[in-house]
């Protein structure tokens, strides 16, 4: 259970790897996924697909998982693992489930041309891209901005969506609600919870 971690994309092979690179030898790739699929049943896991936002399509593997209840992921690893950029994350999760939203994780393909006239390829992740309706969100969790290196590379994705629907950045902090020149609006993790309508009102 302790190494499903949210912002950790996998499957039941990379599990399947790590296993066995912990010296355990006696489960199989099947194994696993049976293993995912009953924590799926029993509510304990929700998987989030990767859905290629350009491309308009989902990639079926690796995924994300997260935990439906964070208090019982944290009691039953023995509250070690707590990262808190990823219980953040996981916390944002959940709270876009309870609002009736579909969450999946974005991909966007961001093309650079290099000095050798060729093209470099590189996929960069959106956190959660969330639909309902008519109203649909990309929504970047950050535990904090304060780094410039950290900011960027947060951003990089959401820049290079190519639609106008609503970008938004949560941040742990506490800070009044602002939107930069790119029109990306950034929110703290407070408004988020405490205002059900914080998306639409954003």
């Amino acid at each position: 259970m302790n190494i499903l971690k949210a912002k950790s994309l996998t499957n039941p092979t990379k599990l399947y790897n790590t296993f066995i690179s912990k010296g355990n030898k006696n489960i199989t790739n099947k194994t696993i996924a049976l293993y995912l699929k009953y924590l799926e049943e029993a509510f304990l896991i929700e998987k989030s697909k990767r859905f290629d936002v350009k491309g308009k399509k989902y990639i079926e593997t690796p995924s994300k998982y997260y935990f439906v209840d964070i208090g019982i992921r944290n009691s039953l690893i023995n509250f070690r693992q707590l990262e808190k950029t990823h219980i953040m994350e996981n916390i944002i999760y959940t709270e876009l489930k309870r609002r009736g939203f579909n969450v999946d994780v974005g991909v966007v393909e961001k093309r650079n041309n290099l000095n050798n006239g060729k093209k470099d390829y590189k996929q960069l992740e959106i956190d959660f891209v969330v639909n309902k309706g008519s109203d649909k969100y990309y929504i970047q969790s950050a535990y904090s901005i304060e780094d410039d290196n950290k900011k960027e590379q947060e951003l990089q994705s959401l820049l290079n969506v190519g639609d106008n629907f609503k970008k938004i950045v949560i941040v742990y902090d506490h800070f009044i609600k602002w939107q930069d020149d790119n029109g990306i609006i950034y929110m703290s993790i407070y408004d988020f919870l405490l205002n059900e309508n914080s998306l639409k009102e954003a």
